[in-house]
């Protein structure tokens, strides 16, 4: 088949690259098939209480009665679905399997011909996150490769129509289980949308497919002097980082390549602090809903004050609203100059006083990144570097040569009136690229010092103010906990992750791990901060949803979820924790 001759996604590249440098048994998933029969019989009243609509015609009264299983996920009858939900502690989720019609794989076979296989190695691959923990008991039953919009439509109306669930996939870079297969379905890899449409450099926007990946975008963008400056994984896909409100993520930072250093300098770093997230830097994007039907959220005007803000609402979705198919980014120039300065500090504390106090005194950084001294030596050990092993600061200041070199100066003297020492800059491309390799290359060293475990990556965030509160509060936890645990930060926007090493043959260590987790969270949420700055939701988050957002806010996501998705095939068990009903 044609298809077994395609590419590979960047991310799978790059985990193959990973298992070869640390080389580990790959444990085997099998689907496993969940009969449902008996849930026919079995419906409770609340799957029949529906809308009651009264039809005057002709002076006739009419009843229509519909089923509507949204509405509530909850059924006790659906006791087999275990994804998320409040207070749960389960990593492995499951949802209620239905093995996938034969007419629908017909249906499929004619939209996709060669472009699908049911394979099982590519399915498993499919329904196992490359970067995450959280685990699947069943797997797509298909994967679909899709070529155009027009086929994208075809099939979500097919799996419609035979009420099949379906996944959105694009560069496997997420870490909370948002591709992960509950239920089965069908799988619907975007990888193979992956052209520029169309480039307007006078307006400094581009129209792109889904499948592409930012690193491609800004390679093909730079001889015209412009960039995307959001940078999550190296596998990542703009439809991805749509679905998911990215805004560069833990994982991604690490594992950046050299191919970033386009032109020698750090044009594409993390420019959250000027740029801000995907949902700033989106204009407008089209998606194909639950019916197959194809909507375009706006206009490539800057600014628009028409209807409701789709292009807002899609954002962040994680593919339960719909499967997005084509994206208007706003683009940036490149960077005319670029400071890179370190420096260290004898408390965890005193570093994020620095990174606060840097941000109200006015100065535009583009980035500051924190990392504890379990970090550092992680860094030292992997790198052969000889670093001091203490909190460190990173900075990066764009800009004209004068305007940043006055921002460098004016944070070297904040960080001499907080403690700090070891204050070092670079201006040149090959000092600066050393230096921030460090930053970089942090996931890398810390799976270095235990190659056999896995990682919990936390991503609270929480107001500026409180940043160093709780980054001290979650530091004794952890420094007091039996695992391996490193704090990266990104301190100018409140946004901190620990990564939490353990084995994942040891139960024990994974339940100390979720604790720490869930202390942080729980720490952050009373600090009126978020569970996520930046991952997403998937299935890992949900159960912290309720505490955070509220019932009534999660009421009305369902209800917006019912009303585009009547049949809940839309990436089920993702972002919605199970237990709310309306």
């Amino acid at each position: 088949m044609a298809f077994f001759s395609r590419l590979r996604s960047s991310s799978y590249k790059l985990n193959k690259f990973i298992q070869n440098t640390h080389p580990q048994s790959r444990t085997t998933l099998h689907s496993s098939s969940i009969n449902s029969n008996n849930n026919k019989n079995n419906q409770s009243w609340r799957s029949f209480l529906l809308p009651v609509v009264l039809a005057v015609s002709g002076g006739s009264f009419a009843l229509q009665l519909h089923k509507y299983p949204s509405l509530c996920d909850d059924d006790p009858n659906h006791h087999q679905q275990t994804i998320g939900g409040k207070d749960s502690t389960k990593y492995v989720v499951k949802g209620t399997y239905k093995p996938v019609p034969p007419d629908l794989i017909t249906e499929l076979k004619a939209i996709c011909q060669d472009n699908m296989t049911l394979d099982y190695d590519e399915r498993y691959f499919h329904g196992k996150p490359q970067y995450s923990f959280h685990k699947a008991v069943n797997i797509p039953d298909v994967v679909v490769f899709p070529r155009s919009e027009d086929e994208v439509s075809k099939i979500v109306r097919s799996c419609n129509k035979h009420k099949v669930p379906i996944v959105p996939y694009g560069g496997a870079t997420s870490i909370e289980g948002h591709t992960l297969s509950p239920n089965g379905g069908v799988c619907i890899d975007m990888t193979l949308m992956k052209g520029v449409k169309a480039l307007h450099v006078e307006d400094m926007d581009v129209v792109v497919e889904p499948g592409i990946g930012w690193m491609e975008l800004n390679e093909y963008l730079a001889p015209y002097g412009l960039f995307f400056p959001l940078d999550p994984g190296p596998g990542a896909t703009i439809g991805g980082m749509c679905a998911t409100r990215c805004s560069g993520s833990l994982a991604v930072r690490y594992n950046l390549s050299l191919v970033l250093l386009i032109l020698s300098v750090l044009t594409y770093a993390t420019f959250i602090l000027r740029y801000g997230t995907m949902r700033d830097n989106v204009i407008n994007l089209k998606a194909v809903l639950a019916d197959g039907e194809v909507v375009k959220t706006g206009s490539r005007a800057r600014k628009s004050a028409a209807g409701y803000d789709l292009t807002r609402l899609m954002i962040g979705s994680e593919g339960t609203l719909g499967v997005i198919t084509e994206v208007t980014l706003r683009l940036q120039k490149i960077p005319q100059h670029s400071i890179v300065a370190m420096c260290n500090f004898p408390t965890i504390k005193d570093a994020a006083d620095v990174a606060i106090a840097a941000m109200l005194s006015g100065i535009q950084v583009s980035r500051v990144e924190l990392l504890d001294e379990v970090q550092v030596k992680a860094v030292n050990l992997a790198n052969g570097k000889d670093l001091p092993e203490s909190p460190t600061l990173m900075f990066e200041f764009i800009g004209t040569e004068a305007y940043t070199r006055e921002q460098t100066l004016i944070v070297q003297k904040i960080v001499s009136e907080h403690n700090g020492s070891d204050f070092v800059f670079a201006e040149d491309a090959e000092t600066k690229k050393e230096l921030w390799k460090i930053r970089k290359e942090a996931l890398y060293a810390c799976l270095a010092m235990a190659p056999n475990f896995e990682a919990m990556t936390t991503d609270v965030c929480v107001p500026l103010s409180q940043l160093a509160g709780l980054i001290s509060k979650s530091k004794q936890e952890l420094d007091a906990s039996s695992l391996l645990c490193m704090v990266i930060a990104h301190a100018g926007d409140g946004n901190f992750h620990t990564v939490i090493l353990f084995d994942p043959a040891q139960e024990e260590q994974r339940k100390e791990a979720e604790r720490l987790n869930n202390f942080m969270v729980h720490a952050a949420l009373s600090m009126e901060g978020t569970c996520t700055g930046e991952h997403g939701v998937g299935t890992g988050k949900l159960k912290y949803l309720e505490k955070e957002l509220g019932t009534e806010n999660l009421r009305t996501m369902k209800k917006i979820k019912a009303a585009l998705d009547p049949n809940n095939i839309m990436n089920p068990g993702k972002l919605i924790p199970p237990h709310i009903c309306f």
